[in-house]
């Protein structure tokens, strides 16, 4: 891994800046965005990275029909877990662990949407489509990653053709009530924060926090919100020791958000999840951070319901 964007990356940033673009001030919802519909990981170790989301509440409950993927919930929440060789892809990576790879967007019409942000300069994600499946309208994120726009989620949804119902699904490990998708963490390089705020704008809606303004336990970077006010991003510049970390721009973590951080820490712990508590960071009333299954999730005392 490296510090540097692919050469895609900086003429997509640059294409999107000379764009025609809708007014950054404005606290519209130009996509009728509702939320997260679901978070998606890359991992060629998929029986263990489920095991850890079965301990966070996570159920697998249903199996794609054609590859190696399975989908996780818990509550309002889907995690997709992405094992498919010519998917993953991280073992030419050299990296076993499990990568953050995609969310996506649950949208007024993924269509239109879609088409929304390749004229304003987005570059469009050419799907992998197999016989039956679902066309999954997507463009592409920070370094490697896909932002999917989804507007099946009600009555009927994606994954109602692409999925087979996993008929050994059990409750055994009940989900945590009231936990919720919270946000999303991006690393991104030096001095590119007003272009990735000006990516989530002015494509999608955001809006930034005052400075100053954060929630949980990792006050870094950036804060925006959502335009439905459901969830967050946070856009982390590199530190100081960034060139021993090999930084790179990613999708970094998820963020669960709670209304009682004490007691749902009280709840995982039982189930076996270890807290980071060091110097710099320790659970308090504000928040906590994991590292499970080869990756981290932070835990946010929120103000925001759990989504349906």
């Amino acid at each position: 891994m490296s510090g540097q964007c692919s050469e895609k990356q900086h003429n997509f940033k640059v294409k999107i800046l000379i764009s025609p673009m809708i007014n950054s001030a404005t606290t519209s919802n130009p996509l009728g965005i509702d939320g997260i519909e679901y978070v998606e990981y890359a991992t060629v170790e998929p029986q263990a990275f489920g095991a850890a989301l079965e301990r966070l509440g996570f159920v697998a409950v249903a199996r794609h029909r054609s590859r190696e993927i399975v989908l996780y919930r818990s509550g309002g929440m889907n995690i997709i877990v992405n094992a498919d060789p010519e998917v993953a892809g991280l073992k030419d990576e050299g990296n076993t662990g499990p990568r953050l790879k995609a969310f996506a967007l649950r949208v007024r019409d993924a269509a239109a949407a879609y088409a929304h942000c390749v004229d304003k300069g987005a570059w469009p994600i050419t799907p992998r489509v197999g016989a039956m499946e679902l066309n999954i309208p997507a463009i592409s994120g920070v370094g490697d990653s896909v932002i999917y726009f989804v507007d099946r989620y009600q009555e009927f949804s994606n994954y109602d053709v692409d999925f087979k119902n996993l008929t050994t699904a059990t409750d055994a490990n009940a989900s945590i009530v009231g936990m919720h998708f919270f946000g999303i963490v991006q690393s991104i390089d030096e001095a590119r924060t007003k272009e990735w705020v000006d990516f989530y704008e002015e494509l999608f809606g955001f809006s930034v926090l005052p400075t100053g303004q954060y929630f949980g336990v990792l006050p870094k970077g950036t804060l925006l919100e959502s335009p439905c006010h459901k969830f967050y991003l946070q856009l982390v510049e590199p530190p100081e020791q960034a060139a021993m970390l090999a930084w790179q721009e990613k999708l970094a973590r998820v963020g669960f958000g709670s209304s009682d951080i004490p007691a749902l820490v009280r709840q995982l712990t039982e189930r076996g999840v270890r807290f980071v508590e060091s110097d710099s960071v320790h659970t308090s009333d504000r928040g906590a951070v994991t590292y499970l299954g080869g990756t981290s999730f932070e835990f946010v005392k929120s103000h925001v319901g759990a989504v349906k």
